[in-house]
């Protein structure tokens, strides 16, 4: 019990550093210094320069239930970091000849739905595929997020999709489905269950010892970290994250794994050029737009350098890869919490390790916000000619819409109500961000048939108006 007050009274593990001078150390720990408490979750870091770990750090607890702490050696759900493997194991698979970038994903699940347009394998990894995000759609079947959610129930909604956002290769919208569908595509023609492929082909021939991609949410993971969403001021409470998918989350891994990983982008020892070049190959739209986001690396630039990051998010876990090749310099940050920005302190590390200050923020006043738009004023009469029972086949989900004094709620069985704010007409947002936005259509007679709703990543999902007395009261 001493030796853990003393740990967790400082930095948690910091070994010496012969190539670091102790002002670069100390101003990596004061960066962190607010999660460096034993009583909040944390953090853990790692810095690769010239090809060596020059730096891992460990601050807060992995678990406060029973005030474990955080240290380079602590395994991390890294959510959509996960993404970057998946799209490696696809080039691997390409390289070999086994599959090609540019075939129909019906090639290899033959169920997905014909939806009118061919949707290839890169346009699922560029994210330009027009499918839906498969987190958007089960918010609006009722399902939660912290429900146990699997690869089955993730690629049952794909069968089911009667639609896409947009025509494949238009545009560039995140789809998480795409990468479950990928890792689907990987465990098809490579012969294996996906995590396994990933072992054999992935993580060992890498040494990344302490990774694996999690589809079983009761597999137990001595040295893991769980999340957490709070405050110390307000109190943390768990964050819970139940998914038993992979292949757009789920990737458990640690700092130094992942400081590995960031090796081989620099060697292309494990795929070789060929792929190496293939993971920085940005997206192209038809209009020949080239978009930042290539094989689950974005192109982006900081004090001058090209920058390759890509961040994740899931319940409390926070998580970000960033790496400057010119420089020979990446960076690893996971967190533990969901205020935690893993971006933000991953650049800001680097800007320590390139010598740079720190950008200062701008205090001066700022710009007003423009007057929010007239909205129409609906009485409970007329919001009555919405009121009724709505189906999506698609999703085989049912909301109720019934007036509450002046308000329009939908109500679901598992959501609770939620309040329709009238914009236009026949067009209303819904407070919650998976029905950010529900317009309604109408018949021939001009009388409401159904409505189409939008989140963020869904566009114009079908619901149809069922008869007056076709569900019970």
């Amino acid at each position: 019990m001493a030796l853990v007050a003393v740990l967790t009274a400082g930095v948690l593990w910091a070994p010496a550093s012969p190539v670091l001078g102790q002002s670069t150390e100390a101003r990596v720990d004061s960066l962190f210094a607010e999660w460096n408490h034993p009583d909040s979750p944390g953090a853990a870091v790692s810095v690769l320069k010239d090809g060596e770990v020059v730096l891992e750090r460990g601050y807060g607890s992995a678990q406060l239930e029973y005030g474990i702490p955080i240290t380079p050696a602590t395994i991390f759900h890294v959510a959509s970091v996960s993404k970057q493997f998946t799209t490696f194991a696809v080039a691997l698979l390409a390289a070999r000849g086994e599959l090609s970038l540019d075939d129909d994903v019906r090639t290899h699940i033959p169920e997905f739905p014909d939806l009118g347009h061919t949707i290839t394998l890169r346009h699922l990894i560029h994210h330009t595929s027009g499918v839906r995000d498969q987190w958007e759609l089960l918010s609006m079947a009722g399902w939660r997020l912290d429900d146990v959610i699997t690869k089955d129930h993730v690629l049952s909604l794909a069968r089911r999709q009667q639609e896409l956002n947009f025509e494949p290769g238009a545009e560039h919208l995140y789809s998480n489905m795409g990468y479950t569908l990928l890792a689907e595509v990987v465990e098809r023609v490579g012969g294996l269950p996906f995590t396994e492929w990933m072992d054999e082909q992935v993580f060992a021939p890498l040494d990344m010892t302490s990774s694996h991609m999690h589809d079983d949410h009761q597999r137990v993971v001595p040295g893991r970290a769980y999340s957490y969403r709070g405050s110390r001021d307000r109190g943390w409470q768990n964050a819970v994250l139940s998914y038993a998918n992979a292949g757009a989350t789920s990737l458990f891994t640690t700092v130094g794994d992942l400081a590995r990983w960031i090796t081989n982008l620099e060697t292309g020892e494990l795929g070789g050029p060929e792929v190496l070049a293939r993971m920085r190959e940005q997206g192209v739209l038809t209009n020949g737009d080239t978009i930042p986001y290539a094989f689950a690396i974005v192109r982006g630039e900081r004090r001058g350098r090209t920058t390759w990051s890509h961040g994740g998010a899931d319940a409390g876990f926070r998580s970000n890869l960033l790496h400057i090749p010119d420089e020979r310099l990446g960076v690893v940050v996971l967190g533990n919490a969901a205020s935690f920005n893993a971006g933000a302190m991953a650049a800001r590390v680097a800007d320590i390790f390139l010598g740079e200050e720190a950008e200062a923020e701008s205090t001066g006043p700022r710009g007003q916000r423009p007057d929010p738009p007239e909205r129409p004023e609906l009485t409970a009469e007329q919001l009555e000619e919405f009121a009724g029972d709505y189906f999506s086949p698609e999703l085989e989900a049912l909301y109720r819409l019934a007036v509450e004094g002046d308000t329009l709620v939908a109500r679901h069985v598992r959501h609770g109500d939620v309040a329709l704010t009238p914009l236009d007409d026949d067009e209303f947002t819904g407070a919650s961000w998976f029905l950010r936005r529900v317009a309604f259509t109408r018949d021939d007679r001009g009388l409401v048939d159904g409505f189409r709703v939008t989140g963020g990543r869904v566009r114009n999902l079908r619901f149809v108006r069922l008869a007056e007395g076709a569900l019970p009261e």
